[in-house]
């Protein structure tokens, strides 16, 4: 301890910045309360899980910049109004402090540190609350209210008092119109990053306003508005304006791509992915204004990609991406692509026309490609994977869905000169087997595989992967039905950083495997629809043994009985979404399963045939307080008493009927 004692305290902040993993952090502050004082000085960002917690926690932590309540339900008024007054009555009940006292006594010294605030999905918080929050916090520069389903105009007045705001995300505040955006344009004129994804209320007349108001926008999102060419009048009146994203407005076209031509000199990076009214002439418009472009998507958009438009790429010398998903190709436009040798991704995924011949011609130059997406490029065969696996040898992310002509030997190709690639998606390529994979398992950097839907593949051929490829943090097996228990035993050995699993209807697959996946400490997302060999003994080894599970979606998993579930609701605390439709669990299962699980905010729970409708409501009356999210059979909707429906509706939470 000595030596300890002779590491100044600005030495110990640079080492725990050097503390790459919240597991490594956790660790570090559990050591001793010293490294539990750093923690606390040291710490930037907080995101908070159990709403009786928060008073503690922004009392030990006063230099937070960033705060996340996107996973707190219980935020409201009440509790905003007590914790900015400094006290912690039984409104907002006090948790024991885990940290030692703080330096600082000043209850709200966090508050005025505070630059980022998340309350996305923060269904509770209303207008009053909301103002009292951004009016505390002083120098907040962004917010994220993102699928706030009671966000409307009245909390966009109060988002408005944030004078120093300068960025404001509302993806899917289906309340907020242009009245409420012109509260906050006129409010927040600092403003620089605007996301009004999915806005339906929004319309030409709030966004001319926001441009008008905010000059110095450098990011706007305004996809699935029904804005016309009107808007895109007055975003080219934007002078710093560098990313724009119009997915899915399907109300611009040609004309309104001109405006944008003749304006907005700083644009770097545009998304008009699924624009149906817009062409390749349109698209002509804008690549010649702005010669500074990065990225361009015009994923859906275009019907056929002219040879105009791609003799237009090569003037753009800082091009790195373009995806051009779904558009008729030809070899000569191949040819005229392969030009553009600045590009790092290309997104030819559906391209109609794609052929060995013209990716051949395309990859020729492209000695730094990264990122190359050939999804359902039906006719492109092992021909076309030499060439790319030859030419592009740094290539990090190749996606090959559908691709149903290639063979071993394209994995061969890939497994002897692209050693960096990181991501291969081989979904429904039915030409793979174990053979290739044997081939693939070179790629020692591979961290996401995904063998959806190959038929072909066993444990053997997982095996070779298993036990060289030790970065896999994501695969996917869904409905690989060569799979078993042993293909689960190498896999938990090799894959140790395993996140996410997808093990959907691998009949093969029974209670000893589980037993094998119990053993990854790591994984956070698991599907197992349709196992019908696991029963509750392989769910209770998976839950005793995956702590930090979080998704995990077990439709038709039919024998698992009520005793799995009972070790699913003591051991698996961290479940935020769970899927259990089709499984056989009775009434008190489900009780103990929505009881138990705290921080559970999202459940389907349709066609449980062993659960009453009494059983239905004790469940739902158990974590009403917490859930935001439910799927509940149609027939439902008129057995449940109007209490229950009436309080999961004013607490937010929604309720799909299936």
């Amino acid at each position: 301890m000595a030596s300890l004692e002779s590491l100044t305290e600005d030495l110990l902040v640079r080492i725990y910045k050097g503390l790459a993993s919240d597991a490594d952090r956790k660790s570090w502050r559990l050591a001793c309360r010293d490294f539990h004082r750093i923690d606390a000085l040291a710490r930037s960002s907080l995101r908070v899980l159990r709403a009786e917690y928060l008073h503690s926690l922004l009392a030990n932590y006063p230099r937070l910049h960033t705060l996340d309540l996107s996973v707190c339900p219980r935020i409201d008024d009440a509790a905003v109004s007590v914790l900015l007054s400094g006290s912690a009555p039984s409104v907002f009940p006090r948790a024991p402090s885990l940290l030692p006292p703080p330096r600082s006594r000043d209850p709200l010294g966090w508050a005025r540190g505070l630059r980022k605030l998340v309350l996305s999905r923060s269904t509770g918080l209303g207008h009053c609350g909301l103002e009292q929050v951004i009016r505390a916090c002083a120098y907040l520069e962004s917010v994220d209210v993102s699928h706030c389903c009671g966000f409307g105009d009245r909390e966009a007045a109060a988002l408005s008092c944030g004078e120093r705001l300068r960025e404001v995300k509302m993806d899917k505040c289906l309340g907020v119109t242009d009245v409420g955006l012109a509260k906050i344009a006129v409010g927040c004129g600092r403003l620089e990053k605007v996301s009004l994804k999915w806005c339906m209320e929004i319309t030409d007349l709030g966004v001319d306003l926001l441009c008008k108001k905010c000059v110095g926008l450098k990011f706007l999102d305004l996809s699935y508005l029904k804005v016309t060419n009107d808007s895109l009048r007055s975003i080219g009146s934007l002078p710093k304006l560098e990313v724009l994203a119009l997915v899915g407005c399907s109300l611009i076209d040609n004309t309104g791509l001109q405006f944008l031509g003749n304006g907005c000199p700083l644009l770097r990076v545009i998304d008009m992915s699924r624009c149906n009214g817009i062409s390749s002439s349109g698209l002509v418009s804008v690549v010649k204004g702005h010669e500074n472009l990065v990225q361009l998507n015009a994923s859906y958009s275009l019907t056929e990609c002219s040879s105009s438009l791609l003799h237009c790429f090569k003037d753009l010398k800082n091009l790195k991406a373009i995806k051009i998903d779904g558009a008729r190709v030809s070899d000569s436009a191949f040819k005229a692509l392969s030009n553009c040798t600045s590009l790092v991704e290309i997104g030819l995924g559906k391209c109609i026309g794609a052929t060995n011949l013209g990716l051949m011609r395309l990859v020729s130059g492209f000695v730094n490609l990264r990122v190359l997406d050939l999804t359902c490029c039906h006719s492109i065969t092992d021909a076309a994977i030499f060439a790319i696996s030859d030419s592009c040898r740094n290539l990090t992310c190749l996606k090959l869905e559908s691709c149903n002509m290639i063979t071993e030997k394209s994995l061969y190709y890939l497994g002897s000169f692209c050693l960096l690639l990181e991501e291969l998606d081989l979904t429904d390529c039915g030409g793979i087997n174990d053979t290739g994979l044997e081939y693939l398992s070179n790629c020692l950097e591979l961290s996401c595989l995904k063998l959806a839907l190959c038929p072909t593949i066993s444990d053997k051929g997982l095996g070779h992967i298993a036990s060289k490829c030790r970065k896999i943090c994501e695969i996917d097996l869904y409905r690989c039905t060569g799979i078993g228990d042993d293909a689960l035993a190498a896999l938990s050995s090799g894959f140790k950083k395993l996140r996410r699993l997808n093990l959907s209807y691998c009949p093969d697959v029974t209670d000893r495997g589980m037993k094998y996946l119990g053993q990854l400490e790591e994984l956070w997302d698991l599907e197992m629809r349709g196992l019908v060999n696991v029963t509750g003994v392989g769910l209770t080894a998976l839950a005793a043994g995956c702590k930090r599970l979080a998704d995990l979606d077990m439709k038709y998993c039919e024998n698992v009985d009520d005793s799995g579930f009972w070790a699913l609701a003591y051991y698996a605390r961290n479940l935020r979404q769970i899927n259990l439709s089709h499984c056989n669990i009775s009434n008190m299962g489900l009780c103990m399963v929505m009881s138990n699980l705290t921080r559970l905010q999202e459940a389907k729970l349709v066609h449980l045939n062993k659960v009453t409708v009494e059983g239905f409501e004790l469940a739902l009356r158990t974590c009403w307080v917490r859930i935001k999210k439910v799927k509940l059979l149609a027939a439902l909707r008129f057995k449940l008493s109007f209490d229950v429906r009436e309080t999961l509706r004013a607490r937010g939470c929604k309720i799909r009927w299936d």
